[in-house]
């Protein structure tokens, strides 16, 4: 399994356990449930994409997973304001998910090259 070796999902693999454990006690569950689902989905489509035949079929799953990015940073930003997870360590949290989602960023580049 190549995605095995790739930092990246190594580093998204870690922050979705990081998550998911920071999250597990909150009561607010529709907000739980959708922060630790967009945090899975970012090591989930890097091994689906790598896993794919075909570059433009990794780089889509890239394009999902970088997606899924968004959503996670959007998701942070929110239980930060409602109060759900100290303002400092979700902040640190964005910086970590916009960290990966650059080197997705490059990966995308990388397999889109003729």
């Amino acid at each position: 399994m190549r995605f095995e070796k790739l930092k990246v999902w190594q580093d998204s693999c870690r922050l979705s356990v990081e998550i998911t454990k920071i999250f597990s006690t909150c009561s607010n569950y529709s907000l739980k449930d959708q922060i630790t689902r967009s945090a899975l989905s970012i090591p989930s489509n890097i091994a689906e994409g790598e896993e794919r035949q075909s570059n433009k079929d990794t780089s889509r799953f890239y394009y999902y997973s970088k997606g899924s990015c968004g959503e996670l940073v959007t998701q942070l930003y929110i239980a930060i304001e409602l109060g759900y997870i100290d303002k400092t360590k979700g902040l640190l949290l964005v910086q970590d998910v916009k960290k990966i989602a650059a080197v997705i960023a490059k990966l995308i580049q990388r397999k889109s090259k003729p």
